[in-house]
């Protein structure tokens, strides 16, 4: 769900294009720290996206679910917080109509996409956690890839879908200095269960489970330390530290997730109940893709693997034949 969409009881006499009150000197600053996180959005997405695609080592199930979910923060860096970021600056939208069409449909879209991405991170951690066997056995790269791709197309027809039946190719009307589309209550109310309430609800639901179970694994391997024990065990006891490992990582992910898109899932709940101004509605906005900009910095202070593949990226030692099969997990 977009946050630049009403419900009908808004109007465009709801909104207005004030003047700019600030001085040139905090506006030159307001346009080179909107670039700096633009670019920090960017680069640091792509960091991640050239390391996992170029690394061996890196081609896993749950990486490429990582993978997913920086290629949607890194086209959010790319078309959707800069206009956004603009509009806010300037307290008004300064182009065409189709440009605002674009920008609802590309925002929603990866929205949407981020939410759902990070849903499936959390079924990935919780079969990986519950069934390590079954998860070993039958998730593998290929089966991965095939549901990234899924989503991407379920996502993408689902946006522009709900889009058409709702009239922003045909009946949408632009508030001159606005870019927000008015959406039927019925409307709402089904974007806000499939984009937001679902998603959200597996979210919570399986990672409260993951770490009841981690915790569970926590006390098994302090048992196993206590004892001594066949080979097998120690095998054991290392795949459970690294699951949880993982988990917890991607854990951390998942609540810098939460608490960016808190105000967009409190606005999207009782965004027909309280009325708020769109400089509001923008920062929110801008709140919750800050979350794109923060998740590589999570990698790199997490992942050590991510570190080394910065260093080898950077230094241009990927370009090196067999690097692909550089060693940047020891």
């Amino acid at each position: 769900m977009n946050l630049m969409e009403f419900n009908q009881s808004d109007r465009c006499e709801h909104f207005s294009c004030p003047e700019r009150s600030v001085s040139p000197a905090v506006y030159i600053l307001l346009y080179v720290c909107s670039a700096a996180v633009v670019l920090l959005t960017v680069c640091g997405n792509l960091l991640v996206i050239i390391s996992v695609l170029h690394f061996k080592q890196l081609h896993t199930p749950t990486n490429t679910l990582v993978l997913s979910l920086a290629v949607s923060d890194f086209f959010i860096g790319t078309f959707v917080m800069p206009s956004l970021l603009t509009w806010s600056i300037e307290s008004c939208w300064i182009s065409w109509k189709v440009f605002c069409i674009v920008f609802l449909l590309i925002a929603g879209f990866l929205t949407t996409l981020s939410i759902y991405n990070v849903a499936l991170i959390a079924v990935d951690r919780y079969l990986a956690l519950s069934n390590p066997f079954f998860y070993t056995k039958t998730i593998t790269v290929k089966t991965i890839c095939t549901v990234v791709s899924s989503n991407w197309c379920v996502c993408m027809v689902y946006t522009i879908t709900f889009h058409y039946f709702s009239g922003i190719f045909t009946s949408f009307v632009l508030c001159p200095g606005e870019c927000v589309f008015i959406l039927t209550e019925v409307g709402s109310v089904i974007d806000l269960v499939i984009s937001c309430i679902f998603p959200l609800s597996v979210i919570i639901i399986l990672y409260t489970l993951v770490f009841v179970i981690a915790k569970k694994h926590a006390t098994a391997i302090r048992e196993l330390n206590n004892h001594t024990r066949p080979k097998t065990q120690k095998i054991t006891s290392h795949s459970m530290k690294s699951e949880r490992k993982a988990a917890k990582v991607l854990g951390i992910l998942v609540s810098v997730f939460l608490v960016c898109l808190l105000p967009y899932f409190i606005y999207s709940l009782l965004g027909n109940v309280i009325e708020l101004q769109t400089e509001t509605i923008q920062k929110i906005m801008i709140v919750g893709y800050i979350n794109s900009t923060i998740n590589p910095v999570i990698y790199a202070l997490y992942y050590p693997w991510f570190r080394r593949c910065i260093k080898l990226i950077l230094t241009l030692r990927i370009l090196q034949p067999d690097s692909a099969l550089i060693n940047v997990l020891s």
